[in-house]
């Protein structure tokens, strides 16, 4: 499984990307509202600080609007795909990026009704929101799974992204059902590193290693 870092902020892009487990980055318009930077110049750095994916997110709602911004964005770098949400008017806007082989990642994916839509429309990404489903009482993971089936009966290229992640178990579930792609706030990422059991051993071991004759 991948890992996305789901961020806009470039420290902490830098930081995980130093752990050597970053395979992209995805971003949304509050992510970026809360650097202070230009869209385009923010959108520039990140892009030329991973190699793999970094999601940028249209304004527009109808399809026309979607598609100019689309091509506007696809042109700050390679590694663009635009992220569109999963509304009637994105399915056209898919539609039409994926002919002219822009990128899609179409996002706010709550069913999986909605999710076979993308596929269909030929997205190369579908961004199903675990935790807000989480949120309703739900199992988000429940809707990744039967995305993860529908894409498997029918040979669907569209790769799935968990987002919306709120803690290691999410990740941890995502893997176990076999998702391509999860992506994760810094936070969380830090989160997989520490285990109370690995900080009790690390002190034991120095504890004992002050013991050893000099």
């Amino acid at each position: 499984m991948k890992f996305f870092i789901d961020t806009a902020n470039v420290k902490e892009i830098k930081e995980a990307s130093e752990f050597g487990i970053v395979d992209g980055v995805t971003t949304n318009p509050s992510l970026i509202a809360r650097e202070n930077k230009k869209s385009d110049a923010l959108l520039k750095e990140i892009t030329s600080l991973v190699r793999g994916p970094v999601s940028a997110e249209v304004i527009g709602l109808d399809a026309e609007s979607m598609v100019k911004e689309a091509r506007s964005l696809a042109k700050i770098s390679d590694n663009i795909v635009i992220k569109l949400p999963l509304v009637k008017d994105a399915l056209k806007a898919v539609s039409i990026l994926s002919a002219e082989g822009i990128k899609t990642n179409v996002t706010l994916c709550f069913s999986a009704a909605q999710a076979l839509l993308a596929a269909k429309v030929g997205a190369d990404y579908v961004s199903p929101f675990i935790g807000r489903i989480d949120d309703t009482g739900s199992c988000g993971m429940d809707l990744i799974a039967d995305i993860k089936k529908i894409y498997s009966n029918y040979g669907f290229k569209t790769r799935i992204i968990v987002a919306s992640v709120r803690n290691p178990l999410h990740v941890v579930d995502a893997a176990k059902l076999g998702a391509d792609i999860a992506t994760i706030p810094f936070s969380v990422i830090e989160q997989l590193v520490r285990h109370p059991l690995t900080d009790i051993g690390i002190k034991k071991f120095l504890e004992d290693h002050k013991k050893i004759p000099k």
